[in-house]
């Protein structure tokens, strides 16, 4: 076994990629590439095709991977796409270097290649209009038919061809199809567009062409210009195949790259079409492409998931031939590995509850000692104000507690961490609604560090905050985009998104040093989750912070109640 194989666990691309290297195909190179077109943002599907590719030419000793934009559709490309892939891509930790292309390089190359499948007589100008072009293919039980401009002259093909360069027509007038099989079992085969007239003006190429290529033309012969040997694609593409063979059977291109098919990663509670996310964004069920809920790259980013979570979550579901949907659990719990090996731990109270410690002196206030992380002591400790007055959480107080609740109430002692113990004394509650709004306590102070000298012990050890010392800010609790593992299933898939998909707190504290976090900076709020600054809105001094993940898994949880 290769020090590769050691680091790398096997998979069907890997296995194929190595094989290839032993036969020393391709002369001993590999070569791959990622071709996102730039019509909306990246999300974990992509990032599984990014880790694939970049991670395979990486394993491989002088392995290269290519950046290549597909931009053959400019009516719905721009550069606000192009721009946030680049930054998606180098966010997850990989690298291009200098070899960055777009489709559009190709564009003289991809016409003189398509005026040489015209006079081979391998493509003709077609009239045929969408509907009669459909109806003319068949179906899959059903052979096509040819089309009546099939048996065109190759003089009168360029010549139309090259008018179709010139403008002279309207979109939809004419289109090129190659010449291939109208009675192929693969309907892929049987006379494909390849080029068809759009008067749109490119982001890159402005005004220059109104005849664009069609991408399964394009890809393959850009594939092979820029010396691919492996063309990793998701499984979509397979029936594809045949016609990326093709295209490069009859052309003259430096090299024939080979396209290895895997199945595209599904995850539940969420959608994964480009379509259906641009409709979250643009009707306003999400806040934009980059709100956390949304399965993007940069949605992911801003809600706290780490480069090394995603591709530890893209290491472990692995690559198949297989579709399956893979459960959020899986990335959820990637995350966490993740954090918690690398993230300080820190007190805040998201819903204050104040209690008044009446034993405590007034005016005095303690700075108590409290590691960063409990495992690694070289993460350091830090200083946590204490004085007579704290917040603790709402939910840890009941007034009629059942059985196992091992946290405050009435004549109950529990421990506050780093700190001392309490027992709650008595309850203050508002005269109208009857809520509690303080609670008045007293403390041990034979008990500082959470221990007591007489041995005593209690159950339950709560978080809290000094309340003269508190960052108030605000905190973002964030869930599952959807209340059904599949919603994209039916038509009415927009009906399940979870109304509790982003809860916002305004009246949060944490621990004063927080002013001083800065964006995209990870925390564990102890005995809450994992959080990080957002980086979006948070100001100097008065950080935002946005719930990476829970502690747990709540969702399972709740599924096992349902079961």
């Amino acid at each position: 076994m290769t020090e590769v194989d050691k680091l790398t666990p096997p998979n069907f691309i890997r296995a194929i990629v190595r094989d290839d290297l032993k036969k020393n195909k391709n002369n001993g190179r590999v070569h791959t590439r990622f071709p996102p077109e730039p019509n909306g943002y990246l999300h974990v599907g992509h990032a599984k095709s990014i880790c694939l590719n970049f991670g395979i030419a990486a394993e491989n000793d002088g392995g290269l991977c290519n950046l290549r934009f597909d931009d053959t559709n400019p009516e719905k490309e721009d550069v606000e796409y192009t721009e946030a892939i680049m930054e998606d891509v180098h966010w997850l930790g990989f690298d291009w270097e200098d070899r960055l292309y777009y489709a559009s390089d190709y564009f003289e190359q991809l016409y003189d290649y398509a005026v040489r499948l015209i006079k081979d007589g391998k493509a003709y100008v077609d009239s045929l209009g969408a509907d009669e072009m459909r109806e003319y293919r068949g179906t899959l039980t059903k052979p096509g038919r040819e089309s009546p401009d099939r048996n065109r002259s190759i003089e009168d093909n360029l010549d139309l061809f090259a008018r179709m360069r010139a403008g002279e027509f309207d979109e939809g007038r004419y289109v090129l199809r190659a010449k291939i099989d109208m009675a192929s079992p693969n309907i892929n085969m049987r006379d494909p567009v390849i080029y068809r007239i759009k008067k749109a003006h490119h982001h890159r190429t402005g005004d220059k062409w109104c005849i664009y290529p069609m991408y399964d033309y394009t890809h393959c012969i850009s594939d092979a210009l820029e010396g691919i040997t492996h063309s990793i694609c998701t499984l979509e593409f397979e029936d594809h195949r045949p016609l990326y063979d093709w295209c490069l059977d009859q052309l003259p291109v430096p090299c024939h790259p080979q396209q290895i098919e895997f199945a595209r990663l599904n995850l539940n509670y969420t959608v994964m079409s480009k379509r259906k996310l641009n409709e979250l964004v643009n009707e306003g069920h999400v806040s934009g492409w980059d709100d956390p809920r949304m399965p993007t790259i940069t949605g992911m980013r801003r809600r706290g998931y780490t480069p090394a979570a995603v591709q530890d979550f893209c290491e472990r579901i692995g690559v198949t031939k297989n579709d399956t949907v893979i459960d959020m659990s899986v990335l959820e719990n990637s995350v966490r590995e993740d954090l918690d090996k690398t993230t300080r731990r820190v007190m805040a109270v998201l819903r204050p509850l104040r209690v008044v410690i009446n034993n405590y002196p007034e005016n005095k206030t303690e700075e108590l000692d409290a590691p960063y992380h409990p495992n690694r002591p070289e993460m350091g400790s830090r200083k946590v104000p204490f004085s007579r007055v704290i917040y603790i959480e709402q939910d840890d107080f009941m007034e009629s507690p059942p059985k196992k609740f091992f946290r405050l109430s009435p004549g109950a002692e529990v421990r506050l961490r780093y700190a001392y113990f309490i027992r709650c004394e008595e309850m203050i509650k508002d005269k109208k609604t009857g809520a509690i709004t303080e609670l008045r306590c007293t403390y041990d102070p034979r008990t500082k560090g959470g221990n007591a000298p007489d041995g005593r012990k209690v159950k339950g050890t709560l978080h809290w905050v000094s309340a003269n010392h508190a960052l108030q800010t605000e905190v973002r609790l964030y869930d599952r985009l959807f209340r059904v593992p599949v919603p994209d299933s039916t038509a009415e898939w927009k009906s399940s998104i979870n109304p509790e998909s982003v809860k916002i707190l305004k009246d949060a504290c944490v621990e004063p040093d927080l002013a001083r976090a800065q964006p995209e900076e990870h925390f564990q709020f102890e005995r809450l989750g994992y959080f990080c600054v957002d980086r979006k809105d948070a100001v100097t001094g008065r950080p935002v912070f946005n719930r990476t993940v829970t502690l747990r898994d709540s969702w399972a949880k709740e599924g096992n109640k349902a079961k």
